[in-house]
């Protein structure tokens, strides 16, 4: 009798737990998305991208309407983000190789403008990078996971996106001067 109770509480545990389990990976974001692969939902392109403002690690103020006719590519990061680090190289040399009909924006997502400027000295960038510590800007843009990219056209709209980290500098320019010619 007593082991017999003990399976029947043992076997309504592991069903409680498998049903706990079962509504997390139904509400929660996560791999199993069809949106994307890193828990991020992407927003679709051909859409107008969010407008913001907002300030750079330069003191400056930056709007993303200042960037229309250009194209634009807006990486969110942070600096405790392994790939997002990895990836801060390969899109600063696509950039630096294109002329003045793109820019970079990125986006550094909760973190400090000093810990921001502490990780810029630290690996020799000397870009701006546009602060987001509440959040806000991440918010508009769904992004949940990092890093997350956004290829912008040059009016304005999304025109692809990379959820994960960019591993191939190639695929990055071709996409950017697709745009630019457009």
């Amino acid at each position: 009798m007593i082991m017999k109770l003990n399976f029947r509480s043992g076997l309504t545990l592991l069903i409680s737990l498998l049903a706990i389990a079962a509504i997390l990976w139904v509400v929660l974001p996560g791999k199993h998305s069809n949106e994307d692969q890193s828990g991020s939902q992407r927003l679709s392109t051909g859409r107008a991208a969010p407008e913001f403002q907002a300030v750079n690690t330069d003191g400056e103020k930056v709007s993303l309407s200042e960037y229309r006719g250009k194209v634009v590519v807006l990486n969110f990061w942070a600096s405790w983000c392994e790939p997002c680090v990895r990836e801060m190289p390969l899109i600063n040399t696509v950039f630096q190789d294109s002329n003045s009909e793109a820019v970079t924006l990125f986006v550094n997502a909760g973190e400090s403008k000093g810990t921001i400027n502490e990780f810029l000295s630290e690996h020799q960038f000397d870009f701006p990078v546009i602060i987001d510590a509440t959040g806000r800007i991440s918010g508009l843009y769904a992004v949940t996971g990092l890093p997350v990219t956004y290829l912008l056209d040059k009016n304005g709209n999304i025109a692809h996106s990379f959820i994960g980290e960019i591993s191939s500098e190639q695929q990055l320019s071709q996409f950017i001067e697709t745009l630019k010619e457009d």
